[in-house]
């Protein structure tokens, strides 16, 4: 029986570790392809608004996204850590607008904006 309990015990540390990430399903995406597509990036940023249709990769980052503001992307794995920084860089530079329509929706009083820049200072 101990040991029944104890193989429990370590699934369920399993479980909840992996829970502790977001899903990597979507990892693969060229991020590059997406940001040098007007066409795809505008469906994604439309999505984002709630200004058009969604796909199953923007269904998951706009749940995701306030989550990972809040927590500093703390469950973001190293590649979707370098891929958002690129897409804000990207944003940021060539997008401005659409920027800061996007901050205007997740991040109204830029507490996070203000946290995100105060990382790549560091960096």
């Amino acid at each position: 029986m101990k040991h029944l309990t104890m193989v429990a015990l370590l699934a369920m540390v399993v479980v909840l570790a992996s829970a502790q990430k977001y899903t990597d399903k979507f990892d693969n995406i060229d991020v590059d392809r997406v940001l040098s597509n007007d066409r795809i990036l505008n469906n994604y940023l439309k999505c984002l608004l709630d200004k058009g249709p969604c796909t199953q990769e923007g269904r998951e980052l706009k749940k995701t996204l306030p989550d990972a503001l809040k927590t500093n992307c703390e469950k973001c794995s190293e590649k979707q850590k370098t891929s958002s920084r690129k897409v804000i860089a990207h944003l940021e530079d060539r997008k401005p607008q659409e920027w800061k329509k996007l901050l205007d929706k997740y991040d109204p009083e830029g507490i996070y904006k203000s946290k995100y820049e105060k990382l790549n200072k560091r960096s």
